[in-house]
Order: C-alpha cells, then sequence, then structure tokens
C-alpha cells in the first residue's frame, strides 16, 4: 500500500476537523485525479468558496483561492471540512452548532467537539449573514435556478458530434465547459448551506409544541423535485414493460445486450419503448450513481444501470405509483401545518408563529437544492461524455493502455496530453495501479486536529466482521421520514445491481443518491448506514412517503439480508424481529 497519494491535501490548521458524513454521499468511492482537479480543485470548490462568500458567512479572502478549506481530500477520498461548516452554526444568530451537527450525524459517538477558534467569532459578518436568512426564510421563486435549467438543457442538446470532433476541438469544449462548473456550484451552495435552516427552525419550535416528528412531517410532500423527476417517468415506462408480454420476456431474460435485443426486433410493442428509452436517456442520461465524479459511469455512458432499476421497477403494482405515495405524504403535510399554526395560534407566541412561517418558506431550499446539483449534474455529464470519448479514442490510437487511464491525467496536464498523448502512456498506466489501490482502504469517518493516519493503517475494506443482529435487536438510527413498515430485509450495496429487491421490501444501503432513486419504488421503507436530516434517502423517502431511518451504523453489515424488520420513521429505530 502506498503512503500517500499523490494527489492529497494538507489539513488546514485553521480548520482541522474533516468528516465523510454527507461527503461520502457526494463522492463515495475515491476521486481520480481527472475528477479532483478538472471539475473540483479548478471549477466547484472555487464556486463553493464564493457561495459561502454569498451567505455571509466567510468573509471575502478569509479561504484559499486554491484549495479553498471547505474540503480535504485524504488518500483519494473527499472530506468535507467540519470545522469551516461550523461557522454556519456559530456565526449565523439563527442557528447552532448543536443544531448543525445534528442535521450532520445525528448522534453520532465520535463527532469531534467544537472548540471556539479566536477568528470563529464575527460580529462584522451579522448584518449580511442576517439578510441571507431572511432572504431564504421569504424566497419562494428563484427564477436564476430555472434560467440554470434550461441553459444546461440547452448544453446537452447543443451538443456535438464529439465522434467526429478533431481532439483538439474536445479540449476547447472541455474548456468551454469547465467555468459552468464553478457559476454551478456556487448556487449548489447557496441552497446546501441553505438547506439546514429550516429543520434546525422547525425542530426548536417542535420541541416548543412537544411533537419531535413534526419537522419530518412538514418537510415532506413538498414536490418539484428534480432528483426525483426521473423516476415518476421511469415509472411511467415500467407501466409499458409491465403490460407488454413481449417487453416483459426480454426483461426476464436479463438486461444485458437487452437494447441491441430490442433494436433488431420487429413487435410493435419495441419502437415506443424504444422512443420513451432515448428520451429518457437524452433528459436523465447525466445520472448515475457516484455522479459528481467524472470517470463515473452515467446513465448514458452506460444504459445498464438505468435498465438495471427499470427491470426492479416494472415489477411494482400499479397501487404503488410514486404520485399516490407523494399525494399521501402532501396531504398530511398541509394537515400538520394547520395544525401546527392552531397550536401555535393557541400558544399566542408570536415570535414561534414567525419562525414556524418563516420556516415553511424555507423548506423551499430542499427543492432548490435538488435543482442546483440536477443542473451541475448536466455540466457534469457534458464533460464525461468528452473525456469517454478521448479515452477510447486514444487507447485505440494506442498512447493508453486502457481508455479509463485518461482520468488519470491532472487537470493541468490535458493540453500536453491532447498534442503528445505517447508521452504519458507509462505514467498514467503506474497511476492507475496506485488508485486501484485506494479502492481496498475504508477511510476513516472523521479526521480531527488535522491527522490524517497514514494510508497504511486504514482499515481493509471487507477486513472487519461485524456480528449479524439478532432477532429482538434494536439499530438505532435517526429518523428521516415517519412512518412504521415490517418487511423483508434486501441488503443492496451497488444500484448497478439491485437485483435481489423485490417489491415490499425494505431496502438497506450503505448510502443514496439520485442513482438509488428509482428503487425506492420498488421498496417498502429504507435504511442506510450514514445520513442526516438533509440527506438524499431523507428528501427522496419523504416525497415518495416511505419511512426511512438514516445514521444507521454498519446496517448493511449488521441487518442479514432476508431478515423480517420493523422499521420506525419516527423514533429511527431499526428492529430485527427474525432471522433467517
Amino acid at each position: 500500500m502506498i503512503e500517500k497519494w499523490f494527489c492529497d491535501w494538507t489539513p488546514s490548521e485553521r480548520w482541522p476537523h474533516y468528516t465523510r458524513a454527507n461527503a461520502g454521499e457526494v463522492l463515495a468511492t475515491p476521486a481520480t485525479p481527472l475528477g479532483q482537479t478538472y471539475s473540483w480543485e479548478n471549477a466547484m470548490l472555487q464556486g463553493w468558496r464564493d457561495g459561502y462568500v454569498r451567505t455571509g458567512n466567510i468573509a471575502e479572502g478569509e479561504m484559499a483561492q486554491v484549495r479553498p478549506e471547505a474540503v480535504g481530500f485524504f488518500g483519494g477520498y473527499f472530506y468535507i471540512n467540519l470545522s469551516n461548516v461550523r461557522m454556519q452554526g456559530v456565526r449565523n444568530p439563527a442557528l447552532t452548532v448543536e443544531q448543525l451537527d445534528m442535521a450532520f450525524f445525528g448522534d453520532h459517538p465520535d463527532v469531534p467537539p467544537y472548540e471556539p477558534h479566536p477568528d470563529d467569532d464575527r460580529p462584522d459578518l451579522v448584518d449580511d449573514i442576517n439578510a441571507h436568512t431572511g432572504w431564504i426564510m421569504t424566497l419562494n421563486e428563484w427564477p436564476e435556478l430555472d434560467q440554470g435549467r434550461e441553459e444546461t438543457i440547452a448544453l446537452r442538446a447543443n451538443r456535438p458530434d464529439i465522434s467526429s470532433t478533431s481532439s483538439s476541438e474536445l479540449l476547447a469544449r472541455i474548456r468551454e465547459v469547465q467555468p459552468l462548473h464553478h457559476s454551478g456550484f456556487t448556487l449548489h451552495c447557496l441552497t446546501s448551506s441553505g438547506s439546514g435552516l429550516a429543520p434546525g427552525l422547525l425542530f426548536a419550535v417542535g420541541e416548543a409544541i412537544g411533537d419531535p416528528t413534526m419537522p419530518m412531517k412538514v418537510l415532506a410532500g413538498l414536490g418539484s423535485v428534480d432528483s426525483a423527476e426521473p423516476s415518476f417517468v421511469l415509472w411511467d415506462i415500467s407501466r409499458k414493460v409491465r403490460n407488454s408480454e413481449f417487453l416483459t420476456g426480454e426483461f426476464d431474460a436479463g438486461v444485458e445486450g437487452l437494447l441491441d435485443r430490442l433494436a433488431s426486433s420487429n413487435n410493435a410493442d419495441v419502437a415506443d419503448f424504444l422512443d420513451d428509452w432515448n428520451d429518457f436517456i437524452v433528459r436523465f442520461g447525466c445520472r448515475g450513481p457516484n455522479e459528481w465524479e467524472v470517470s463515473a459511469n452515467s446513465w448514458e455512458t452506460k444504459p445498464e444501470l438505468a435498465l438495471a432499476l427499470l427491470d426492479r421497477v416494472r415489477l411494482q403494482d400499479d397501487s404503488e405509483a410514486p404520485e399516490i405515495r407523494q399525494s399521501a405524504k402532501t396531504a398530511e403535510r398541509q394537515e400538520v401545518v394547520e395544525g401546527v399554526r392552531a397550536t401555535l395560534a393557541e400558544m399566542g407566541n408570536e415570535e414561534l408563529i414567525g419562525m414556524f412561517e418563516g420556516a415553511l418558506v424555507a423548506g423551499n431550499m430542499m427543492e432548490f437544492r435538488e435543482r442546483t446539483k440536477t443542473n451541475l449534474v448536466r455540466v457534469i455529464n457534458e464533460s464525461r461524455v468528452i473525456f469517454y470519448e478521448l479515452g477510447n479514442r486514444m487507447a485505440t490510437e494506442g498512447h493508453l493502455k486502457e481508455p479509463t487511464h485518461i482520468f488519470m491525467l491532472l487537470d493541468e496536464e490535458l493540453e500536453s496530453f491532447v498534442s503528445n498523448p505517447s508521452d504519458f502512456t507509462e505514467q498514467l498506466a503506474q497511476r492507475a495501479s496506485d488508485y486501484e489501490q485506494l479502492w481496498t482502504i475504508e477511510p476513516p469517518f472523521f479526521v480531527k486536529d488535522g491527522v490524517v493516519p497514514p494510508m497504511t493503517e486504514w482499515k481493509v475494506r471487507g477486513e472487519e466482521k461485524m456480528e449479524a443482529a439478532s432477532a429482538g435487536e434494536v439499530l438505532q438510527g435517526v429518523p428521516g421520514c415517519t412512518g412504521t413498515y415490517r418487511g423483508k430485509a434486501r441488503v443492496v450495496t451497488d444500484p448497478a445491481d439491485p437485483r435481489g429487491l423485490e417489491p415490499g421490501e425494505i431496502l438497506i444501503a450503505p448510502l443514496t443518491d439520485p442513482a438509488w432513486t428509482p428503487l425506492f419504488m420498488t421498496a417498502g421503507a429504507v435504511v442506510v448506514n450514514v445520513g442526516g436530516q438533509i440527506s438524499h434517502a431523507v428528501i427522496v423517502s419523504r416525497e415518495l412517503g416511505l419511512p426511512c431511518v438514516v445514521a444507521a451504523t454498519d446496517a448493511t453489515k449488521r441487518i442479514p439480508d432476508g431478515a423480517e424488520i420493523e422499521v420506525n420513521g419516527d423514533t429511527g429505530q431499526v428492529t430485527v424481529l427474525k432471522t433467517n
């Protein structure tokens, strides 16, 4: 094992604590050198810094221009700088560090305590912070995000025929797209940081009225969540498969080679399906597992990923349509909102009334956050498809030993590589060999006090054996979406291989991102190893009305596959009722 990955950062002395919480949802796997430098360091992290300045929580010039301290990369793995994030709780009068930590970690026992730094307290920023907070609490429409949606859709629609475009022209396209990573992440930073406000305010109101489940219900059934949209479209396509004997037979035969088989068929149902499918890929092909990483396959570059999800969704009964689930949550939300309003009116507490009404509007940030991410993911995929084309082209010409070795480049090496690709052949092959080692180790959940253990001391994946939970045992997680559900546990560790998940089973996952969302339509409930109140699993579960528990540590290792369990989304408890 190599001691240190050549792309790794030096931890910040000013903000020394880092965490994989939420970072594991962003980049579950090690970042490639090209993904880290092209997308993150030289684009998106610049937007992250600029977004923090716009919130008022960070002063202009307080973070570095190069490798701004919002995050860190250690052992190739992406970390969020916890110390830096906590400035929102320290400097924002509407939040506390404790509320912020709860949103990130639940009651995780190893969270490093907050220790004040002399530069933390910045009363000169309070006016800007309050102005930004007030903006969030009054923002019902945000045309800038809608414009970004139209612009990124147009970017995809106006993509050149990359197969017939010269390598130098492809490089020019890459440089044209790169600044959109920066500007897109500035807006995403605003929505991500703003998403923690509503849960924090609602938690305070819930405590005041004695209803700790209220925040989850009020933040459910919001509608217009972009990351859920592909699932609704996929559901409609799945009904055509389910209602076609021919298409059902083809899916039963397996998704490998499915599109080729259908292309050679003259069955009447096939043309309609392929029209829908091609439109789906144009609209949503940018999505996929690990979609922040430019080297990761998307639904466009590897359609079998989406077909595998469709294969599970088609098994679900019509009565489980996502519109039905969502409408139930929307109705519950409206009922709860009116109930809280009545309670607060009886109490006559004007401060709480104002806090609650502001929190309802601030909840829009959940929707806005999914839109900014979707806009940005479209941009990342435009870079991705060009890198894949260049990699395949250079491998065919003998300049790369493998097409994926292109992702071992650094951003600053791209021009030299396109001009003289054979100069990089051996170096990239060696980097690829070293990079493979990063996948064999488990990154520490926290990096504390700026101390990164040598990679030789990290746990080896699969080496640690977990004792399976026995009947009657309770795993404590964090409530994500209300409701109680009993069913069979199905452990799925890769959304590209969900074949074991049957309708109504409980999805047990390490983490989720939008690539997992269609599986939520098959599942009866969701349990995730990590996550907080604004994590993807929570947002989507609330949209689809699924009981959900997050931060159930090591659930994928401790809950036996096939065990009968109960998920309580109100208390965060997962009870093993019966094992195999």
